[in-house]
Parts: C-alpha cells; structure tokens; sequence
C-alpha cells in the first residue's frame, strides 16, 4: 500500500504515516512502496518543513522580535500564499510551519489551513495568542498543531518581551484546547526565563498544552542588539539546560523538542550523561542547523531563506505572486546563498573539527555565529569556549 505522502531521496525515501510520523525508508522499501529513489539522485537537500511568513504584520512590541515586525507591516495577498503553498508541495514539502508576524492578523487563516490539507501538507502555526477567540479558535481546526508563545510565569513573559503578554497566551491556549485542536507552546530560553522553566512548564501543563518546545534566543532583528549579550543564556544556566530539559521530560506532563539551534549548547552535557551520545541523536533525529537542508523558510515577499532568522530585509518590490514550481526548486537547489549555507556543514573549524558531535550538531547556529563573522564554530558552544580558554 502507498504511503498517503511520500518523497524520493538518494538512500531510499521519506514516508508519512500521519501528521506526526516521518520515516526514512531504505532504496528496497522505498521500491515495494512505488517511489523511485532515483529522481533524487544528484539534487541537494531539500526541506521538509518549511516555515512560511503570511504577514509581516504585529500588535505586540516584542523587545526581541526576530523580524521587526510592526502594526503595518505587508500582507500579501490570500492568491500568493496559495501560490506559494503549491510550489512548496511540488518541491517535496510535508510540513508548512504558517508565522509572521502574527498570524491571526489575517482572517483568512483556516481557508489556508484548509487550501494545505487539500494539497497533502500537514499545516502547523505559532501564535502570540493576541486576538485569538473560542470562535475564531473552532475556524482553525484544519492545523496539526498551534503552539502559542510564552515565556514564562511571574514577570518573565514581561521580561523577555518587554510587555506582559500571558493573559493573551494562557486565554489562547485554553480556547484551542476547548476547539480540540492538539496545543504547545513556545518557550524562548533568557537569563529571565530560564530560573522559572520548571514552574512554566507546570502551569502551561495544567492549561491542557501538550508540548513544551525551547528556543534559543538568537542575534536576529530586534534581538540584534547591544542587549542581546545580557538577554543570552548565562555559561551556568547554559550547564543546567540537560538536568532542566531531563526533569521536565521524566515529569510526563509534556513532550519535550527542542530547536537545532540547541544542540550545541547542549553538547557537553550530553557528551557526558548519554552513552554514544551521537550515534543516540542521529537514531532519534536530533540533528543541530537544519538550515538549508531539511529547514527552510519563505520570507513574506516570497523569497527564500534558510530558515526564518536568516536576513529579512525585503527587496525592491515584491516578487510575482505566481512564482512557478520549478523556479521555487531551482531557488532552493542552485541560489548561491542557500548553496553558501549548506556548505558550511561540511567544512568545519577546530575545535568542530575534532568534535564528535558534529555529525549531528554541523558546527552549531549560523545566525549566533554571523556575529562573529561569517562560518565560525558557534562561539556559545561550551566546547568552542573551553578550546578558546585553553
């Protein structure tokens, strides 16, 4: 029996059973199956999850905005997105992560929901919650999953945003689990947020969320400022990330991921407490930068990047809004830029060089390390600090 979605790749395929299970099957599977591994021969990475920006519209002033997004940023138009979510299907998607801005500034977002299920792709978003109704909530029941953003109980949130968004989180969250709609939430990791995880995670449990999903706070947009060494995690937070990451897990209240932008921060700890801690991580697809390779974003103008942190500043005048498949393909597997971004992977520094994490961690995140210059080890890796002190 044909999987309901499938891909060609080099070793075999990617299958999808249903909304949460990808696997990789092998050349002889991937045959019984009917997908011809040979069409991917020769191709480069391509993404399995895209992130896709629908606006660059916000209400919130969110001090760290990854995309300076603002009250009267661009929406484009509900033909582009459509557009755009044929090409990413043609191009061998299964995921579309829908962001913004904010999402909800649009009200045409279950019709999106709706045009990504017909086409075979699994739909997911992330909110703020800010304007989110138990109306508005039932009309979004076409995503797999909606994670909405908090950072934290107590004056966190206030702390990592710069305005105390909880009540429109927590009230979102309630009004998409009452709709039956699977729930997380986002968690972006401060010196602020970190000292009360434990307890977030609690509470964001007890408001029928199902997953807790911890982001690095990264140099990008607004967060790309003077303030962004004082909003990072500390070395000894940053020591505290696995036994943290470990309590929540074993207390089964929340399934647990983590960004790839994690990884390297986590490469210490996990060195020590796990045994053959690469082979462990690659067999549970626990990989570092994805960018470029099974990430990749589409911009609000419609232009591609690695993934969504990556440079967002708009040019001259928008893109068609019909750009064909097979440009969308060509952007992905020729585009300098992305081809630029691949390559770092495989061609790693010391101490990368020497890691034997780094098949899994690929040398960290780019977007932390451009502020150093460009294709360095991640320089807030434990391990890159200790060679440096050493």
């Amino acid at each position: 029996m044909s999987p309901p979605w499938s891909r060609p790749e080099p070793f075999g395929a990617w299958v999808r059973l249903d909304d949460a299970t990808l696997l990789a099957v092998d050349a002889p599977l991937a045959a019984r199956l009917g997908v011809d591994h040979g069409r991917a021969l020769g191709r480069a990475t391509r993404p399995l999850e895209l992130h896709l920006a629908v606006t660059s519209r916000c209400p919130a002033p969110c001090e760290g905005c990854y995309l300076d997004a603002r009250p009267d940023g661009y929406e484009p138009p509900l033909a582009a997105i459509l557009a755009r979510l044929e090409a990413a299907r043609a191009t061998g998607v299964s995921t579309v992560a829908f962001g913004g801005g904010e999402p909800l500034t649009r009200g045409d977002l279950g019709q999106i929901a709706a045009a990504a299920r017909a086409l075979g792709l699994v739909p997911v978003l992330t909110t703020s919650g800010i304007g989110l109704t138990a109306e508005r909530a039932r009309e979004l029941r076409d995503f797999a999953q909606i994670n909405v953003s908090h950072d934290g109980v107590g004056e966190a949130y206030e702390q990592v945003r710069g305005f105390d968004g909880k009540a429109h989180a927590e009230r979102a969250i309630r009004f998409l689990c009452a709709a039956e709609i699977p729930t997380g939430v986002n968690v972006v990791l401060t010196r602020d947020s970190f000292a009360s995880l434990l307890d977030t995670s609690d509470h964001v449990a007890s408001l029928g969320a199902g997953e807790i999903q911890l982001l690095r706070y990264k140099p990008a947009g607004r967060a790309d400022s003077a303030g962004y060494d004082e909003r990072r995690l500390t070395p000894d937070q940053v020591a505290q990330l696995w036994p943290v990451i470990s309590a929540i897990a074993f207390r089964k209240r929340l399934r647990v991921r983590i960004d790839c932008a994690m990884v390297p921060l986590l490469s210490a700890s996990l060195l020590a407490a796990v045994k053959d801690a690469p082979a462990a991580l690659f067999a549970l697809g626990v990989f570092g930068c994805e960018a470029a390779r099974h990430l990749g974003a589409m911009r609000v103008d419609g232009t591609l990047a690695g993934c969504s942190f990556f440079s967002l500043a708009p040019p001259d005048r928008p893109l068609p809004l019909r750009r064909s498949a097979d440009d969308v393909a060509a952007a992905w597997d020729e585009g300098p830029d992305l081809t630029a971004i691949r390559a770092y992977h495989a061609a790693p520094d010391a101490p990368c060089d020497a890691c034997p994490l780094f098949s899994v961690c690929r040398g960290g995140c780019q977007i932390v390390s451009r502020r150093e210059g460009p294709f360095a080890p991640d320089p807030e890796c434990p391990r890159v600090l200790a060679h440096r002190a050493a």
